[in-house]
């Protein structure tokens, strides 16, 4: 059967599904945000008196992920320009597993990509995936490291800390998983993950402390974002005390993530996902859908449509697998091999699968219409996000009008109007 007679035919199968009109919600949530952040960064690390710990002439590798913190070229120049002050020599190592391709260069260039260059931080970026084997845990387990950051004098770690998209635990995504999976590379990454997510909750806070006590980590930078992706808090931690301090900001970074203020959904439409927004592309505690059966949380989505790539995922389409439809556009774009070097890695395959794609946006959302199984199409709760990132503004479809305007937390800011597609 040729192309043209098969679209033909899907097209009439949508022929007669109708997408309600959308109207704008500002959701309001309590985000407290720094205002001075290089003043914070500072602060921080004055109070946790670490720098005394830097001898003059020390080379000190600051490990740096691949996330889109906020504010990041910043707070890496701020910890480079204190480190600078007490004698140190920094240089910025990519912290980020198998990331950008799981090359030297690649991750290099994530780095760029974040605003990390050597005139932005002001210190040299070494890329290498080289790793040295620092322990084994008892279930034999290898531990590796950044073999640069292993032959410095000092290593210094930054990240944010947030909840995980795929385990729960007293720590999930933060300075002891840098430690163990970033800073780890390829091969680090690949043997946290060898016994899956179902053990990483206990095996993450483990090799951290083999690699604390093997290799010369002596503090951490830790931020957390408010529900716009704002730092709200920073703070250093001597490396001693990540076991003790970690979970506790991780209970705060929980309180400050946002949310979609439906929690049943029919259709989410989301109209670009990628590796900037999130390691699973769209984050799961926004949309609800998990790739593994390790964590839980957010709305009941039935259909998830998603409608792009960013620009900075550059054709890397991790996560297509928890939607349910896509574009032709989308299909088009993905650089399969990126995707899968991080599936590989992380032994998750269902974010790499491929969801089907329509021709155009319009009929794969009528698609998530149709297969969402409500009976009564006027009433069809669809909810359409930018990204997962960013949920300030987000669009309902008219049968949640009446419950927009009584939410406490939502604002109406504009009149029901028909979705339109770019």
């Amino acid at each position: 059967m040729k192309e043209g007679l098969q679209l033909e035919i899907v097209e009439k199968l949508l022929n007669d599904v109708s997408i309600p009109k959308m109207f704008k919600v500002r959701q309001r949530f309590v985000a407290p945000e720094i205002k001075d952040v290089p003043a914070e960064v500072r602060t921080a690390i004055e109070q946790a008196n670490v720098l005394s710990r830097i001898k003059s002439g020390d080379k000190v590798a600051i490990a740096v992920g691949s996330r889109g913190v906020a504010d990041l070229p910043i707070i890496t120049r701020e910890v480079v320009r204190s480190v600078k002050r007490v004698g140190g020599e920094p240089f910025i190592v990519p912290a980020m597993g198998s990331h950008g391709g799981a090359t030297d260069e690649g991750q290099a260039e994530v780095l760029a990509q974040l605003g990390v260059n050597e005139e932005t931080v002001e210190a040299p970026i070494r890329s290498s995936m080289e790793v040295v084997e620092v322990g084994r845990l008892e279930n034999g387990l290898p531990i590796y490291t950044d073999k640069l950051a292993y032959e410095a004098d000092k290593i210094i770690i930054i990240n944010r800390i947030k909840p995980h998209t795929a385990f729960r635990g007293k720590v999930e995504s933060g300075l002891m998983k840098m430690v163990t999976i970033g800073l780890g590379k390829q091969k680090g990454a690949e043997a946290a993950h060898k016994y899956s997510f179902k053990h990483m909750d206990e095996h993450v806070p483990q090799m951290a402390k083999i690699v604390i006590e093997k290799t010369p980590v002596i503090f951490g930078l830790a931020t957390i974002e408010n529900a716009f992706d704002r730092p709200a808090k920073i703070v250093a931690i001597p490396a001693e005390e990540f076991e003790s301090k970690e979970p506790e900001l991780l209970l705060e970074a929980k309180e400050r993530m946002p949310r979609i203020m439906v929690d049943d959904i029919d259709v989410l439409v989301i109209d670009e996902i990628g590796k900037d927004i999130s390691g699973d592309g769209m984050d799961p505690n926004i949309t609800g859908r998990y790739a593994t059966p390790y964590a839980s949380g957010g709305p009941d989505v039935r259909r998830i449509v998603v409608l792009g790539l960013t620009e900075k995922t550059h054709g890397n389409a991790n996560g297509i697998g928890h939607a349910d439809f896509t574009t032709k556009k989308v299909f088009e774009e993905i650089k399969w091999e990126k995707g899968y070097a991080n599936a590989l890695t992380s032994t998750v395959v269902e974010v790499v699968k491929l969801p089907m794609f329509l021709s155009t946006a319009e009929l794969a959302v009528k698609a998530g219409i149709k297969t969402c199984n409500t009976l009564t199409p006027d009433k069809v709760k669809i909810v359409r996000i930018a990204n997962t990132l960013d949920i300030k503004e987000i669009w309902m479809s008219e049968c949640l009008y009446n419950f927009a305007k009584e939410h406490p937390d939502l604002e109406i800011v504009s009149e029901p109007t028909e979705m339109t597609f770019h």
